[in-house]
């Protein structure tokens, strides 16, 4: 009976032992592939913003939280699912599909520059005028949550490449930490961005005089912090979607262009003392090019082409 119990207890703890490893192999994964991804979590904080302005203040939160639970929908019934699927099925869809999203990036991208170098009215339409707060709340949530599909799917298609050779239930796992830790975070940093203006307010009727001129400095930064993320958002749009196509072209041994963006890379990384710094550097400014040169020619074949009238 005891030597019984012994057995049991022994193979309880090595049970405890494999799922300590598992947990250790978890979590090694999840921050490899969520650090890869940090370029499109850039965009999200900085995109998402845009959806809580414009109502009351008491709105501004509970919005943040619908699009978030939405983010999580989109991650955890979807996204999840999916590239777990594609993972054991057809391992060979990954690439095309990272180099699919990454060129969407770079349209994105550079959709946003075309429209702020070229003039073009930015007026609400009749139909959205006409709306209820609710109702235009519903569909700035709905458009929301959309957006995040695109991004987050980029997000797990960038984690599910990095941990690709790891067995399944590593890969789950890993998918399952990054897309939690990022939705939490950037919806967090989100709140925060927009309530900065709200809290500044607070603050600049404080009695400290410190605390005052604090509030009055937070409440004047916002439109310059809105716009900074703006600018950071495309900035780091063309460097992640034109590195996955830099990547992409590599791996189907098309080489002169990750030719090219790796010898800058190298020669920037001789440095002396800043070496590794300029060498990253150098990389992302090589695939920020190659994102703006596809972005742009996406951008211009469907500007080029003629909208059908009726």
């Amino acid at each position: 009976m005891a030597s019984g119990l012994v057995a049991l207890l022994d193979d309880v703890a090595a049970i405890a032992k494999i799922a300590a490893t598992s947990l250790d192999d978890v979590t090694a994964a999840a921050g490899k592939a969520g650090s890869k991804a940090v370029g499109v979590v850039i965009d999200d904080a900085a995109v998402t913003p845009g959806y809580a302005v414009g109502f009351t203040p008491d709105r501004e939160l509970p919005i943040i939280a619908k699009i978030a639970l939405g983010s999580l929908g989109n991650k955890f019934l979807l996204l999840l699912p999916g590239a777990l699927l594609i993972s054991a099925f057809a391992p060979w869809l990954l690439t095309p599909l990272l180099m699919l999203g990454g060129a969407y990036l770079c349209f994105e991208a550079a959709e946003k520059i075309y429209e702020a170098v070229v003039e073009h009215e930015d007026t609400d339409s009749p139909e959205e005028l006409a709306l209820s707060s609710k109702e235009l709340e519903k569909q700035k949530v709905v458009g929301a949550i959309r957006t995040d599909l695109i991004l987050s799917a980029e997000i797990m298609a960038i984690a599910l490449n990095d941990v690709a050779q790891q067995p399944l239930a590593v890969q789950a796992g890993a998918l399952a930490v990054v897309g939690l830790l990022i939705t939490i975070g950037v919806y967090g940093v989100v709140a925060l961005i927009v309530k900065m203006d709200d809290i500044g307010l607070h603050l600049s009727k404080g009695r400290a005089a410190s605390m005052r001129a604090l509030g009055r400095g937070m409440v004047k930064a916002m439109p310059v912090v809105l716009d900074a993320l703006t600018r950071i958002g495309t900035a780091a749009m063309l460097w992640v979607g034109g590195g996955i196509i830099v990547h992409g072209l590599e791996h189907y041994h098309f080489s002169p262009i990750p030719t090219w963006v790796e010898g800058l890379s190298h020669w920037a990384a001789t440095a002396p003392a800043v070496g590794p710094v300029t060498g990253w550097l150098a990389f992302a400014v090589g695939s920020a090019v190659v994102g703006l040169a596809v972005g742009g020619l996406i951008v211009a074949a469907l500007h080029l082409v003629p909208s059908k009238k009726h």
